[in-house]
């Protein structure tokens, strides 16, 4: 297990943007995409990393981007990190936990898709039988499949907001109805490709949320790919439909954050070792079984 990362420093680089997981640098004409091991829970930076949390998201979302573009284009570029960067000591350290991208024009939605009833969804349903104004079947509990993914889409929030819920119609209106109406189909066939192959490996994808943007004129695939930090992992084996459900994604750090009564606003508390650990153990379960790469515990 290396030392966790927390910020990245790249001499000779300039830093474009730093958000609550990534750090972005200028590679001109590219990106530079660096993971670190942050962790966010309910909007706000934890002041606590999880080891290799940034490799294993940076090595899944590798995965995908390659498995996964035979339905749409993605911003990955196969470069080295060397031909970048002189030191060969700096290129080793970020080699695992970085990407070199297309300069995108990210669309200002975010695209996700569920097709299990969980979350904020399962909360909506037991009051209108609904989900994003999609109208849901009776009798549904809580974790139980729908009866096929829906696209719920939602806004991009600016730094310290929450993501709100959106319709298909507010989508159209922002990015365009061809423009829509092609996110919407693609959204939904990642998920379902992306789904059937995790379920072969013993894991169910039960949400996701996936990023788009526009590169010469055609929309791409960008940012993270299914990866624990984006979507609800549950290990299929012990699956149940009508309670929660365990998983290997960051929703045990959110509930060991509401089990303590946290009221969800800066400054975030520590987490104790043994939720550190258990967190960088589960990512890296999820992607030695999706992926086959197996990285130290």
């Amino acid at each position: 297990m290396k030392a966790p990362l927390f910020s990245s420093e790249i001499p000779g680089l300039k830093l474009l943007f730093r958000g609550k997981v990534r750090d972005i640098y200028d590679l001109d004409p590219f990106l530079l995409v660096v993971t670190t091991d942050r962790v966010s829970a309910f909007d706000v930076v934890l002041p606590t990393p999880v080891p290799d949390k940034g490799r294993v998201l940076t090595a899944m979302t590798r995965f995908w981007l390659k498995r996964l573009s035979s339905v749409i284009q993605n911003h990955l570029i196969e470069k080295d990190l060397s031909e970048f960067i002189s030191d060969h000591s700096i290129a080793e350290e970020f080699r695992e936990r970085s990407l070199i991208v297309h300069k995108a024009k990210p669309l200002p939605i975010e695209a996700i898709v569920r097709g299990y009833l969980a979350g904020s969804g399962y909360k909506e349903y037991l009051e209108s039988k609904s989900v994003c104004g999609i109208s849901l079947p009776e009798g549904l509990m809580e974790s139980s499949p729908l009866p096929h993914p829906i696209f719920t889409p939602s806004t991009k929030a600016e730094k310290g907001d929450h993501d709100q819920n959106i319709s298909f119609g507010e989508v159209e209106r922002r990015i365009g109805k061809e423009l829509s109406q092609q996110v919407q189909l693609k959204s939904l066939e990642l998920y379902q490709k992306g789904a059937e192959h995790a379920k072969s490996k013993g894991i169910i994808i039960a949400d996701t949320k996936f990023e788009f943007g526009l590169y010469q004129d055609r929309l791409i695939l960008i940012d993270e790919v299914l990866t624990p930090d984006s979507s609800r992992f549950w290990p299929k084996d012990p699956y149940q439909p009508g309670r929660s459900q365990s998983s290997f994604d960051k929703q045990f750090i959110r509930d060991y954050l509401t089990s303590m009564g946290w009221n969800k606003k800066p400054p975030a508390p520590e987490l104790p070792p043994e939720i550190v650990q258990k967190t960088s153990e589960k990512y890296k379960e999820a992607l030695y079984r999706i992926t086959g790469f197996k990285l130290p515990f």
